[in-house]
């Protein structure tokens, strides 16, 4: 049977067949690949091409104010702002601010849920990112009792 990290792993290595294929844009993946190593919710959006984030009421974050398991901390997204392109869940703390990334077409409900690691206490991001570029937040503490990375 195959564990989750070898079915990972060779996840990795289909996507870059296909990128150098020329099956998946190169660019894009470089984008996405930078945002995911961006350390702040600023930097995330600028790796994606949108504008720095502003604070909005109509993107939400959920979960819980004090999660008992750092390693399972459940966490939702949603917004009710037109022409939403993505939905970033970003942990500030974290060693990689991006937790997830979901992309949201015409036919999707911009309402998603994960479960994220946190080694500590931390502020988290619900951030979407519209067609024109633009990309809005809405934040929440979320306090950590038993650290997930190792704490």
């Amino acid at each position: 049977m195959q564990t989750r990290r070898e079915t990972l792993k060779q996840s990795a290595v289909v996507a870059g067949l296909l990128a150098s294929a020329g099956l998946i844009p190169q660019q894009a993946a470089a984008y996405e690949a930078a945002a995911f190593a961006a350390k702040t919710a600023g930097d995330v959006a600028k790796a994606l091409g949108a504008a720095a984030p502003v604070e909005s009421k109509d993107v939400t974050i959920g979960g819980p104010d004090i999660a008992e398991n750092g390693a399972v901390v459940p966490l939702s997204a949603s917004t009710t702002l037109p022409n939403v392109k993505r939905v970033l869940i970003l942990v500030e703390k974290n060693p990689a601010a991006m937790v997830a990334m979901f992309n949201v077409g015409d036919a999707v409900e911009a309402n998603f849920a994960t479960r994220a690691k946190m080694g500590q206490s931390s502020d988290v991001y619900a951030v979407a990112i519209t067609a024109d570029g633009k990309a809005y937040y809405a934040k929440k503490e979320v306090k950590v009792t038993l650290g997930g990375c190792g704490g």
